[in-house]
């Protein structure tokens, strides 16, 4: 079975900036190019996982997730680094735009987009990895049944290179 490591996006892999929906507005975290190719080197799929209320909310459409994740892909194949898979939630209770204004079982701290990748790919939960910034983000990763691994500041491989 394969092994994975789940990557939050926003405040993990680039700067967060509230409803970031642009490549032009994205900037990477120290070392999370290269903390992906570790993962890649390493034998592990690298899959995104992230919240994006902001298409709830109406700020954007999911083609503009969609679009920003192409573009990261585009970027790491500079460095012969690749994600695997984009697996997002575009809701919240408090959106604007009704197909996606509810309460969902995607949306973390909730294991929706977890459970989906490893349905998906086959994934060995217990030799797989959650690299995010939140308490929701660990809470996600404790309720999943991956260990998870908090990135507070510095250089994201560094902190990879602790665990794997």
């Amino acid at each position: 079975m394969p092994k994975a490591v789940f990557f939050d996006r926003d405040g993990t892999l680039n700067v967060d900036i509230h409803y970031l929906h642009r490549p032009e507005d994205f900037v990477w975290i120290e070392g999370a190019k290269e903390a992906i190719k570790y993962v890649n080197d390493k034998g592990y799929l690298a899959i995104l996982v992230t919240n994006q209320s902001g298409v709830a909310r109406g700020y954007y459409p999911e083609e503009d997730v969609k679009n920003v994740y192409d573009w990261m892909n585009a970027e790491l194949a500079k460095i012969g680094a690749h994600l695997d898979a984009l697996f997002y939630c575009p809701h919240h209770p408090e959106g604007n735009i009704p197909l996606y204004t509810k309460t969902c079982s995607c949306r973390k701290p909730e294991t929706g987009m977890v459970d989906e990748a490893c349905r998906q790919f086959q994934i060995d939960r217990s030799q797989s990895f959650f690299v995010g910034d939140s308490d929701g983000d660990m809470e996600c990763a404790k309720r999943a049944n991956l260990t998870g691994i908090r990135y507070t500041s510095g250089s994201l491989l560094g902190r990879l290179e602790e665990f794997l």
